[in-house]
Formats: structure tokens, sequence, C-alpha cells
């Protein structure tokens, strides 16, 4: 069984996803997102068939303490964050909860 994509975040960060054939996405307005975002991240995280959800990093800091560990702990969905300079770091981390292995590990 193939998984999707999902995609939570404001309109602006969503609609270059949507455009390009992602088709589950939360949107929440930048305003609303303290009082929204743990309820559509919820919402996607409980959704069987996403594989992997894709917010941009700073909206983690609009995600209750609960939600938070839940997107930062899930196997499946594996969460990914764009932006906020989370740099080479970030990813290695990302692609090491991912997999289960460190693939830039040096001897």
């Amino acid at each position: 069984m193939s998984q999707e994509i999902a995609v939570v975040g404001s309109p602006d960060f969503t609609t270059g996803f949507r455009l390009a054939g992602v088709r589950k996405f939360e949107t929440v307005a930048d305003d609303e997102k303290d009082e929204q975002l743990d309820e559509a991240v919820s919402t996607v995280l409980e959704d069987d068939d996403v594989g992997i959800v894709v917010m941009h990093d700073d909206d983690l800091d609009h995600l209750s303490r609960s939600v938070r560990n839940a997107v930062e702990t899930s196997i499946e969905p594996t969460l990914v964050t764009l932006g906020g300079g989370a740099g080479a770091g970030g990813l290695r981390d990302q692609i090491k909860r991912a997999i289960g292995i460190d693939l830039m590990e040096e001897d």
C-alpha cells in the first residue's frame, strides 16, 4: 500500500504543495495557528493513508507540548520540517528517525 504526503501550514506554505499534486493538506491561517494547529496536525497524524507530514519548522512553536511530542516521536507518519535554518543537522536527525540509521555517521 502506498502512502501519501500531507502538508500542514499556512495558505502560503500549502499552496505550492497543492499545485505540485499533494492531495492531503490542512491549511491554518497564520493568525489562527495557536488555536487550530494542534487539531490540524492531530487529524493528519491519525490518517492511515499519510506516510509523511510536511510542516514549516517555525510552526512547531505553535503546537502544544503533547502534540509536538507526538509529531517529533512519530515513526509513521514521519514529520519533515522545512525552513527555519535547521540545516544539515536537522535533516540528519529527520533521516535517522525516518529509517532508523544514521547515514551520515563517520567511522
